[in-house]
């Protein structure tokens, strides 16, 4: 579809990633708790809008370079790849937290009311300004795009969407419980840490199969 290819795995596995505590969820719920639903979505939405800067990016950048030679194709290729296992072994080796600890309270941020503009902007930069979700986009989307495609970029920007569109779901829902029960959203602890894991797991066979891709 769109000159992509297994498009229900990307979907599982872009699900299994917003799902996995980190920054961003952080940063809405908090927010959500803080000023309610409201402030949740503001913080979401410039999260959003900061991905669809690096998906656009990395489509016609990417593009662009992976059609000059097959060398910068494997070169990217294996750079994706071996990013990928990282952050893969980095999940399966992370530990669970302390169920209780005279620090637990450090695991949100302190964030000061602010007007919904300039939550959004917040979210907006602090995603933009992330190399990490560059280099994301770069290793994990490629993989899901048909060889054979003459479009490549329009099948890299059609994925973009849909996992920007999955991630504002997930962000809205969270964003709504966290104003809904008017306190700091945490996630359990043992939850976290296999779903670190599950998610590691899957970022390694994700590694593997990128690095054994061919170029048509």
């Amino acid at each position: 579809m769109f000159g992509t290819q297994h498009l229900a795995l990307f979907i599982v596995s872009g699900l299994l990633l917003n799902l996995t505590p980190g920054p961003d969820s952080i940063y809405i719920a908090t927010r959500a708790a803080k000023q309610g639903f409201k402030a949740g979505s503001a913080a979401a939405l410039g999260i959003g809008t900061g991905t669809l800067v690096h998906v656009c990016a990395a489509a016609f950048g990417l593009s662009a370079l992976l059609a000059a030679s097959s060398m910068a194709f494997t070169v990217v290729k294996l750079v994706g790849a071996a990013y990928l296992a990282w952050v893969g072994i980095s999940l399966l080796r992370s530990r669970a937290a302390p169920a209780e600890s005279a620090d637990a309270d450090r695991t949100l941020p302190r964030l000061a009311d602010a007007p919904l503009g300039k939550i959004f902007w917040q979210g907006f930069w602090t995603n933009v300004l992330n190399p990490k979700v560059a280099l994301f986009f770069l290793a994990f989307v490629p993989q899901f795009i048909d060889p054979a495609s003459a479009h490549k970029a329009g099948a890299f920007l059609f994925l973009g969407v849909v996992f920007d569109i999955n991630g504002m779901l997930y962000c809205h829902t969270l964003a709504f419980l966290a104003a809904t029960a008017s306190q700091r959203f945490q996630a359990g602890q043992r939850l976290a840490h296999w779903l670190n894991r599950s998610v590691g797991a899957l970022f390694l066979f994700l590694a593997a199969r990128l690095a054994f891709a061919r170029q048509t």
